[in-house]
């Protein structure tokens, strides 16, 4: 006798094949009822069908809808071409030399001890902007695009470092320029600065153009709605909207991302939207569209911007005189995430444990050393380094500051004199070791983007020649573009000899835009390696 289970089963599978049968009955019926008899098609009678209709009824703009009509037409597109270049690895007779590193992005800093530096490396890939650098392999022009957005009527654009960074021609398209011109507005760069990943931008304009307002990001608040208006995969002035779903994020870690403290949205952004505005429900921007966190190079629902009050704080520099960034700096070396076992054996829970004092530099002249305890800056309380670095970085150099320590357990303090943070871990690397200070008024800065003075007697010596060693170098410029670097000396410009700077003022006041500049370059630190030849077409 067969069990109640196997009697039901084998009841719910007649079943099936019951309802089986009589769907296939359906479709022969109806493939019968459609077609007639023998394949014959029976004419079809949709007389009895009512046309549609579309309805129009008014959809109230929402606030997404206002936003994107009044900020939109101060969106843009920047796109930027690459021309093949030799690698950035140096050939000198046969020997490989690495450029030599330029200021905190590839030394410790206020800081704090070095990490990777990957982050150049996370926005190639995973953001837009630059493809990553494949080298002298026979590579045609290289085309990336990005946004940005305006914030002067006489054209300043504010957008990211990476989108700007190795490009040699930049444009920008406006909301209202034709389709049909090609690339849009060559655009030059005023100013950028790598460790905020900004850049100011500008193209000519004969008449005003319309701008943003930048709000205060500190306002902005976890789950406050956010739109986000650029140009992902080149489809210009599209709109998204998220939340912000955190504050103050480090997607860096180590000195690579002191100054890098990020909102994070779900806005979805996507390649192309690198530089492009983050704003509130007022239409303010309170953040520029920096980076993506993903795993498929695609949108997903992780993206960070810089918020807007750092912003306007690199802005007004970039466009100031200098155009660069100036940062304080009392030349010390710290690491984050000490253990709690560093703490008590030390006797502290707030502050900073100095690791390395700069020989010579701010903190060394006052009398910090290594096993201090960084606990006060004019009286105010020190939380750790991320603290302490904000609040040296915005002082001026020239200024002073009273610092409150404590060593073997005993509180005591001291007056630092803020020094310029780039030129200080130009020190700590030994950048300027073999020359002096900055001569003002160089003619290389404002056509080439460099700095020089007259090589020493001792670097002459090493070298059988004279020459001009490169103090420093703008980022964007010129010679940054031919990957000239601080430490070089230049033998010579287009054959001719600058031994004297007032060789060199020569060499360089006659050069103009479309001329073919090559320089002689040699390294006092390797002085067997000869010459370099060292050329592009100026700009």
């Amino acid at each position: 006798m067969r069990s109640l289970f196997e009697r039901f089963r084998a009841h719910r599978l007649a079943s099936v094949f019951v309802l089986l049968a009589t769907l296939s009955a359906a479709i022969v019926a109806g493939s019968f009822a459609a077609h007639g008899v023998r394949g014959q098609e029976k004419q079809n009678d949709s007389s009895d069908a009512t046309p549609i209709k579309v309805v129009n009824s008014t959809v109230p703009p929402n606030e997404f809808v206002k936003i994107a009509k009044m900020v939109g037409p101060a969106v843009v597109n920047i796109n930027t071409q690459t021309f093949p270049k030799q690698s950035s690895k140096r050939r000198f007779h046969g020997r490989t030399m690495q450029p030599t590193p330029q200021g905190p992005d590839d030394n410790g800093g206020d800081d704090e001890q070095q990490g990777p530096d990957n982050f150049q490396d996370f926005f190639n890939r995973f953001f837009g902007g630059q493809m990553p650098d494949q080298g002298d392999q026979g590579q045609g022009v290289q085309e990336s695009l990005g946004s940005g957005f305006i914030v002067d009527p006489k054209g300043y654009i504010i957008t990211n470092n990476h989108v700007v960074e190795k490009a040699d021609k930049i444009y920008v398209k406006l909301s209202t320029d034709p389709d049909t011109q090609d690339l849009g507005r060559p655009a030059r760069v005023i100013g950028t600065d790598k460790a905020t990943d900004l850049a100011v931008i500008k193209i000519d304009t004969n008449t005003p153009l319309p701008t943003v307002k930048l709000g205060n990001s500190d306002l902005a608040q976890v789950g406050d709605w956010v739109e986000a208006i650029g140009s992902p995969f080149a489809l210009s002035q599209s709109v998204t909207a998220g939340i912000i779903s955190a504050k103050n994020r480090t997607i860096q870690p180590g000195a690579a991302g002191q100054f890098q403290h990020f909102i994070q949205t779900d806005a979805a952004i996507n390649p192309g939207n690198s530089g492009g505005p983050l704003l509130n429900m007022n239409g303010d921007v309170i953040g520029v569209n920096t980076a993506i966190f993903t795993q498929s190079a695609g949108y997903e629902g992780i993206g960070f911007a810089m918020p807007s009050n750092t912003v306007a704080k690199v802005y007004n520099d970039l466009i100031g005189p200098s155009h660069k960034v100036v940062r304080g700096s009392i030349g010390i070396q710290f690491r984050e995430g000490l253990s709690g076992a560093v703490n008590r054996v030390y006797g502290f829970k707030n502050g900073v444990l100095v690791q390395q004092v700069t020989p010579g530099g701010p903190a060394d002249k006052a009398g910090l050393k290594a096993g201090d305890i960084i606990t006060t800056i004019d009286g105010r309380g020190i939380k750790d380094g991320d603290d302490l670095v904000t609040e040296i970085a915005s002082r001026r150099p020239g200024s002073t500051a009273r610092i409150g320590f404590m060593r073997d357990g005993k509180p005591q303090d001291t007056t630092v004199t803020i020094g310029d943070r780039d030129k200080v871990f130009a020190d700590l690397t030994g950048q300027q070791s073999n020359v002096e200070p900055e001569e003002p008024g160089n003619a290389g800065e404002a056509k080439l983007g460099i700095v020089v003075r007259e090589a020493s007697p001792s670097i002459t010596a090493k070298l059988h020649m004279p020459g001009m060693v490169i103090q420093s170098v703008r980022t964007g410029s010129f010679a940054d573009l031919q990957e000239l670097a601080p430490g070089l000396v230049i033998i010579r410009i287009n054959k001719q000899p600058t031994g004297t700077k007032a060789e060199f003022d020569a060499v360089v006041s006659k050069l103009k835009s479309g001329d073919d500049v090559v320089f002689e370059v040699m390294d006092p630190r390797r002085p067997n390696d000869g010459i370099n030849y060292i050329g592009g077409t100026l700009q």
